[in-house]
């Protein structure tokens, strides 16, 4: 019997090409997109969710799948990416920031994230400042800091004895996922691109309202606003899959959630507003503001109606984009056509200027409770007697707010 006669030549070759499980196409590729998820749950739910923002707790078996995973398919050390993401926060859209595209550029972050990633994973000083309260066990000693790349080997290895030759491809597929996903998408076109249902004072965007397939950090605009809570949804139309598994851990006593996003409390109206009244406001300013924001937008194309001949549609357009945006985040190329806008539109114009008055309220750090409560009644006062209906009912909606 020669070599190629011999049946058991034939098992080995048939091994090495489909590997031990022998899946069909379409069942790799269905296992591909499993793997890879398992990888960005660990991503969200342990090193960003509770590692770097201590959102929730976890398990110490779930924290530690996480984390053996993570080396597994990652390399990457939770120290080192906590104290990077917390330095994110810190210094956001500034030249410290390790991975702004604002000052970097949206190219150089999106092709370049991982390799950023890895130039700040070097620096003593940020690991030093921001990478507190992470593992420092033995193993994290001993094998992930000091082997970090060896995880990758053994799934590697992995791959190909349990898919043959396809397990290269899969294994290939989870090295570039995360540097494309976080570091490129969230990294980078969360800087840039998409909608913002609230004026953080960064560039951060939700990309998409369906935060699924990067487990819920899509809804970047949110994290950055509500950067301690367990969930980044916030609109009834958007989901976060992460949260989904966290509550489903918690459900089942391998999770405990600390926080999740504010939600501003009303009760009935008060005559004046108060310095409780206040508090409630400056805690939930973000949503008020966002509140303040669509009604902005609803009288703008109200008056829009009455306006409309005499603006010309580039104006039209730039203005409906910029109309409700702090006016810092306006760039200087827009600001002309909203200027025209609010001299056609006054109640617009005193919409904007009495938002910049509101907003002052929280911004202004010398002025006494007291002083900003007074500050904060005027504003009230002023809104009910403009003669502007939305005005007042926004005016109504504050001074029925409470802590």
């Amino acid at each position: 019997m020669t070599l190629m006669t011999n049946p058991l030549f034939y098992e080995v070759l048939t091994w090495v090409d489909q590997g031990l499980l022998n899946l069909s196409a379409w069942a790799l590729v269905l296992v591909t997109l499993v793997l890879t998820h398992i990888t960005i749950a660990g991503v969200t739910i342990y090193l960003h969710r509770h590692q770097a923002h201590r959102a929730l707790d976890l398990h110490p078996v779930v924290a530690h799948f996480f984390r053996a995973w993570l080396w597994l398919t990652t390399g990457m050390q939770t120290k080192a990416w906590a104290a990077i993401h917390r330095k994110h926060h810190a210094k956001c859209e500034t030249d410290e920031d390790p991975h702004s595209p604002q000052t970097r550029g949206l190219k150089t972050v999106f092709w370049r994230g991982a390799e950023l990633y890895r130039a700040e994973a070097k620096n003593q000083e940020t690991l030093a400042k921001y990478g507190h309260a992470t593992p420092d066990d033995w193993i994290e000693r001993h094998v992930y800091s000091r082997f970090a790349w060896h995880g990758l080997a053994i799934m590697l290895i992995m791959d190909v004895v349990l898919f043959g030759a396809a397990g290269l491809s899969i294994w290939a597929i989870q090295m570039l996922w995360i540097p494309v996903t976080a570091a490129g998408i969230i990294n980078g076109v969360g800087h840039v691109w998409g909608y913002r249902n609230f004026e953080a004072p960064d560039a951060s965007t939700n990309i998409v309202p369906w935060g699924v397939l990067i487990g819920g950090e899509e809804l970047h605009n949110n994290h950055h606003t509500y950067p301690t809570s367990a969930k980044l949804s916030i609109k009834p139309y958007e989901f976060d899959i992460g949260f989904v598994y966290i509550q489903a851990l918690a459900y089942v006593g391998l999770a405990k959630i600390k926080k999740v996003p504010p939600k501003l409390a009303r009760g009935n109206i008060k005559p004046v507003a108060d310095a409780k009244t206040l508090e409630a406001l400056i805690a939930n300013r973000y949503e008020v503001m966002a509140n303040y924001a669509l009604k902005l937008k609803s009288v703008y194309q109200q008056e829009l109606k009455n306006v409309n001949k005499h603006l010309d549609d580039s104006v039209q357009k730039t203005a409906k984009r910029w109309v409700h945006r702090d006016f810092e985040k306006i760039p200087l190329s827009a600001r002309q056509a909203l200027q025209a806008a609010r001299e056609a539109m006054p109640n617009i114009d005193t919409m904007i200027k009495m938002r910049e008055e509101l907003r002052s309220l929280w911004q202004t750090t010398s002025s006494s409770s007291e002083q900003l409560t007074l500050e904060l009644q005027a504003w009230c006062t002023k809104a009910e007697q403009s003669g502007i209906l939305a005005l007042r009912e926004f005016s109504a909606v504050l001074r029925s707010a409470r802590a």
